[in-house]
């Protein structure tokens, strides 16, 4: 599998240089040269495939040159050992559960293949690596618990001090041995700043191995693309074409759908739901890409000004506007419609669904509106009692923790607290992972 840099095609790398760069040396996003079309016969038959058949298929189109079939099999099942059950709320109104595993959060996808995938490489070096993750929300936890304790690798974790829940906080901050938390007094978009800034610098990584856990790195996305084939399978009785709906806010997970696609899945469209930081839906409605800095809200995992993947979305379809908005509709709501929607959606239907999830059930209300050919499937990403205050306050009642995160709200959190300053991170870096 060759990979080529969004900024520069003639720069190249193998999946191997792709996964622990992490980012080309011209700040680029890595892309696989050649996404291939999966047999007809494959996606005809999918209800015939178990969830880790399909990820194993996707995995050997994609990377079976470099990997052999067994440790593929390796790599996915370990991955992938809890579902990812859709659940329908009405006749046209899907909800695909992506909070089953360890972290309750789509990332757990990304992140333990990520873990698997560098465990495998790493057998054949002899070399300690420090993976950096910018998180604004749910990545943090599920790198966390995808790659802790696995020999070899160390994992920082930057978050904006105050701007993610609780819980999420915990997750991120009370594992300890080879996981480290740094709370950044900022945003978001300086937590990513600093990563970025930290990958291409060339006289830091002259002493110290870095990766990427976040949606940059390509290791994270690709099996994220594993959970659209695995929906689109359990509403193939229905016979009816399907949207998907992804709250985003740095567009990795649309970014895999759009990859499952190129790779044969028929997807009839694609719905961007973002909160007020509508940087994407606006670009899907004048042309014009603004980024600008984020704005807090409810849906802190979306809360991105500058999305990093939008690039990748731009590659895909050649950088045209037109091409874009054929494939993708934007949506945009407010942290008062994201409650509204919570109570609407426990009133009507008796389901819980977190803020992020509101956020795209939002967005497919208005868009069934003038597709109502489509069925939609809206991806949960995080189970709701990751936002406990929220949710609380919102419905007025208490709901059930799951023991897991119930334990650790009684942890104590251990994080070191920097400015958004790149001196002072790289020098943190150089104290602590740094060789003589």
């Amino acid at each position: 599998m060759i990979l080529y840099s969004t900024k520069d095609r003639t720069h190249r790398a193998t999946l191997e240089e792709a996964v622990f760069r992490g980012l080309p040396p011209d700040n680029g996003l890595y892309m696989p040269e050649r996404i291939p079309e999966l047999p007809a016969a494959f996606i005809e038959h999918l209800p015939e495939y178990s969830f880790q058949e399909i990820a194993e298929t996707v995995s050997k189109a994609l990377f079976g040159e470099v990997i052999p079939e067994d440790d593929i099999r390796h790599i996915t099942g370990r991955a992938l050992d809890f579902p990812a059950p859709v659940v329908s709320l009405d006749e046209d109104t899907h909800v695909l559960e992506l909070w089953h595993g360890p972290s309750l959060a789509f990332k757990d996808f990304g992140a333990r293949f990520m873990a698997a995938l560098m465990s495998w490489f790493l057998k054949k070096r002899n070399q300690e690596t420090v993976i950096l993750v910018a998180t604004s929300g749910d990545t943090g936890g599920a790198v966390a618990a995808g790659f802790y304790d696995t020999p070899g690798i160390h994992v920082v974790i930057l978050y904006p001090s105050g701007k993610v829940s609780p819980l999420q906080e915990k997750q991120l901050t009370t594992l300890g041995k080879n996981i480290r938390a740094l709370e950044i007094e900022g945003t978001f978009d300086d937590c990513q700043a600093l990563v970025k800034q930290a990958f291409l610098d060339v006289s830091l990584r002259r002493h110290i191995a870095l990766s990427s856990a976040n949606s940059i790195n390509i290791a994270r996305l690709i099996p994220q693309s594993f959970y659209y084939f695995e929906a689109f399978k359990q509403l193939m009785p229905l016979k009816k074409p399907v949207a998907f709906v992804v709250p985003s806010g740095n567009f990795g997970n649309l970014t895999a759908g759009l990859f499952a696609k190129r790779m044969g899945l028929p997807v009839a469209h694609f719905v961007a739901a973002t909160n007020v930081n509508d940087v994407v839906p606006e670009y899907l409605a004048t042309g014009k890409f603004r980024p600008r800095p984020s704005i807090p809200t409810l849906s802190n995992a979306m809360d991105v000004g500058n999305p990093s993947n939008f690039q990748r979305m731009l590659d895909l379809y050649g950088s045209t506007w037109n091409n874009l908005r054929n494939e993708i509709s934007g949506y945009a709501f407010d942290d008062a419609q994201t409650r509204q929607a919570i109570r609407a959606i426990h009133d009507q239907y008796g389901y819980l669904m977190d803020p992020h999830g509101a956020v795209g059930f939002l967005a497919w209300q208005a868009f069934r509106q003038t597709r109502p050919e489509l069925q939609g499937i809206i991806l949960e990403t995080a189970h709701p009692a990751k936002f406990l205050e929220t949710m609380e306050s919102t419905l007025g009642r208490k709901i059930a923790i799951p023991e897991r995160l119930a334990r650790l709200a009684r942890k104590e959190k251990k994080s070191t607290l920097l400015p958004p300053d790149y001196e002072q991170f790289k020098a943190w870096l150089e104290a602590h992972y740094k060789k003589d």
